[in-house]
């Protein structure tokens, strides 16, 4: 086809309907997308809204084109140039205004428009697979399904008849470049045609493949822009000959092929006749497969179709048939099973979501006969070694509100308006349990949210008992307890889920296989005090166990043993009650009598103190009778003769009294009586008035 104006013309007038087409597909995309949550759909409308530019920057450049078609005329009109009739040619340049702008916007605006689609595509394809991947443990279908479906219906039907119309003018060399426009509208169709398609798989069969679109679709986008960029780089590159129309880096050759499936078969031809070194495609046997191509596909399709018929249920697994979606076969076991094709039965088998140390999820596992756990508290430590409570733990810590220390069930802190403080404990609580029922555990919900709801229900009841114990109960005694309360209050509480058409809770359909704390402590910075209180009441213990062993010595030391003390203190402690209640003597007296005879059977010191006081008794008893009886013989000699006993007493009393002394007898008869007195001792035999030498005196 000749490129004059006209062409370009028809050419601009194409992009800009393209254009419009699109911008109107891309808003009633993102306007459901918004309104009804659907984050494929809304991936869908960006890129849509990308080939807005794409068809954009075809228009001006045609429209350009067109421009310069007219301006050669005008010249060869003038006479100037006539043979300057294409813009690549330098000669008349300084009339070529136009001509000038178009190879500009060659050379400048559609690489800077490449660069600016391409960065588009990988800038939305991250944003939406970041996306997808925070939600992907949240899953939920469309809430408007039917107006999504009639959306991208239309969507896809509008853009597969604008890629084709473009495909097809872009078979004409002046308007190769419309094929770009004509690959984003190919990309938009194929992704809304996979959309329709997954929302009917999500219908009548699994989720899966409108799960996974919140994945696919982003990287597709990703792969777009990048080979957006490899294609400016090698159009940077490639050798241009005279004539030749530059092609913008935008024009995907992924998306191309969709859009002219006639091409792709001519390029496989000429790539197998290229690679095997002849014309394969015209030979019999392959114009007979090219013919036949299509009952072979179709044929393979049935045949695919038909084996949907046989299922086999592997030895850890049990399965559920639906019907259209209704149960007809709830607990089938291992083996082979034959049912009806897809999508009228379809084989439920559930889901395990498997999680890493963290608890995060890392893939999913189709098993029903194996042991799941859920960690309703605080995660068992995977460190090895000791763990104590001044330790760090190895995963996150999940406190539980009890009641502080000494506010126990039976405390009198339980009154009515009594002040209540809170205290925080860390439990280890891990919950083991089995599906006992495969209908009532699919219908329970989702595999991505029935941990979750199973753990919810769980801590709820946990929260509720653990309000009303005590810190020291739960460290202590209380946890012989804890773990068969515990599994009786879920127990109950999984009951009441999963309602059935009455209302009432069917339970989720699983058996609880081990449930209890395995595990209690205190918070790290407050570990130390609770060592401390256990530390107090250690040494407290020590001083009670020393003072009871210092009191059996003691009374083993006084009395000779503990059990006769007890029972010589009971006779005390009994012989004072009698007293102070007014007893009579007899009372009394026997009391004493037998408190005598316990004390003459204790040992001991007591036993010495009580017989040394029983001789000194004796002593003194005898001493003052021999006392006596020297006084009635006393009394007795003095009636006899008076005198006498008188002479004798003062003679007895002269005799000690002077029994050391010198007596001098003299006569008062004698006047002037002089005595000589040698003044010696005679016990030392010194002469005391003798002169003393100095050198008897020691040194």
């Amino acid at each position: 086809m000749r490129a004059d104006y006209l062409s370009y013309q028809r050419a601009t007038g194409v992009s800009f309907l393209g254009m419009a087409i699109q911008a109107i597909v891309a808003g009633a995309l993102v306007v459901y997308a918004a309104l009804a949550g659907d984050h494929s759909a809304m991936t869908v409308g960006l890129f849509a809204t990308v080939g807005i530019l794409a068809w954009l920057a075809l228009g001006i450049v045609f429209d350009q084109a067109r421009r310069e078609r007219i301006e050669n005329i005008e010249l060869e009109t003038l006479g100037r140039d006539a043979a300057a009739s294409s813009v690549f040619e330098n000669s008349g340049d300084d009339f070529k205004v136009a001509a000038r702008r178009l190879r500009a916007m060659y050379r400048i605006f559609f690489p800077i428009m490449s660069v600016l689609i391409g960065g588009a595509l990988i800038l939305i394809g991250w944003w939406s697979y970041n996306k997808g991947w925070a939600l992907r443990n949240n899953f939920e279908p469309p809430a408007m399904r039917g107006w999504g479906i009639g959306v991208e219906i239309g969507a896809g039907v509008a853009m597969f008849l604008l890629a084709r119309y473009a495909g097809g003018m872009a078979r004409q060399p002046v308007w190769a470049n419309l094929r770009a426009g004509g690959a984003m509208a190919a990309g938009v169709s194929l992704m809304c045609i996979a959309l329709v398609a997954a929302h009917i798989t999500d219908i009548v069969g699994p989720d899966g493949p409108l799960r996974y679109l919140r994945f696919i679709l982003p990287i597709v986008l990703i792969v777009l822009g990048v080979e957006v960029f490899l294609n400016f780089l090698l159009e940077v590159y490639r050798p241009r000959k005279a004539g030749d129309i530059p092609n913008p880096a935008f024009n995907s050759r992924l998306l191309g092929f969709f859009a002219a499936p006639e091409a792709v078969a001519k390029s496989i031809n000429e790539a197998i006749n290229y690679q095997l070194g002849y014309d394969v495609s015209s030979t019999w046997l392959y114009r007979l497969l090219s013919r036949a191509v299509l009952p072979l596909v179709l044929g393979g399709a049935l045949l695919m179709w038909g084996l949907s018929c046989f299922t086999v249920v592997l030895p850890y697994q049990r399965a559920m048939v639906l019907r259209f979606g209704r149960p007809v076969m709830n607990d089938v076991g291992p083996g082979l099973l034959v049912k009806w094709p897809w999508p009228i039965d379809q084989v439920v088998i559930p889901v395990e979501i498997l999680r890493n140390e963290k608890g995060e999820p890392i893939g999913t596992a189709e098993t029903t006969t194996g042991l799941r756990e859920i960690s309703l508290a605080t995660q068992a430590s995977t460190g090895i070694g000791s763990i104590l409570w001044t330790n760090d733990h190895a995963r996150e810590e999940v406190y539980q509100l009890v009641r502080p220390s000494g506010s126990g069930p039976g405390s009198q802190s339980n009154a009515i308006g009594a002040a209540q403080d809170l205290s925080v404990l860390s439990l280890e609580i891990p919950l083991v349990y089995s599906i006992s029922n495969v209908e009532l555990f699919e219908e329970f919900g989702a595999p991505s949210v029935r941990d979750e709801l199973l753990r919810a229900t769980a801590q709820r009841e946990i929260i509720r008992y653990m309000a009303t114990l005590g810190v020291d109960d739960i460290l202590g005694p209380a946890r012989i307890n804890m773990n068969r309360d515990l599994t009786e209050r879920i127990e109950a509480a999984f009951a009441q889920l999963n309602p059935g058409p009455d209302g009432k809770g069917r339970g989720p359909g699983i058996q609880i296989i081990r449930l209890g704390v395995a595990g209690v402590h205190p918070p790290k910075k407050v570990a130390n005090d609770f060592e401390a209180v256990v530390g107090a009441e250690q040494n407290r213990q020590a001083k009670i166990d020393k003072a009871r062993a210092d009191a059996i010595k003691t009374l083993t030391d006084v009395v000779g043993s503990v059990d006769l003390s007890d029972q010589i203190i009971a006779s005390f402690d009994a012989l004072d009650r009698l007293r102070t209640d007014g007893a009579g003597a007899k009372a009394i007296n026997e009391k004493e009598f037998e408190i005598q005879k316990l004390l003459d059977k204790a040992g001991g010191a007591a036993a010495g103190f009580i017989a040394e006081a029983k001789a000194d008794r004796w002593k003194r008893h005898m001493g003052e009778r021999a006392r006596s009886e020297r006084y009635a013989g006393q009394l007795a000699s003095f009636l006899a003769a008076p005198e006498i006993f008188k002479a004798s007493l003062y003679f007895d009393a002269l005799k000690v009294v002077m029994a050391d002394s010198r007596v001098y007898i003299t006569s008062d008869k004698i006047p002037d009586l002089r005595v000589t007195t040698q003044l010696f001792d005679r016990q030392s035999g010194t002469n005391v008035f003798s002169e003393i030498k100095q050198d008897d005196i020691p040194n």
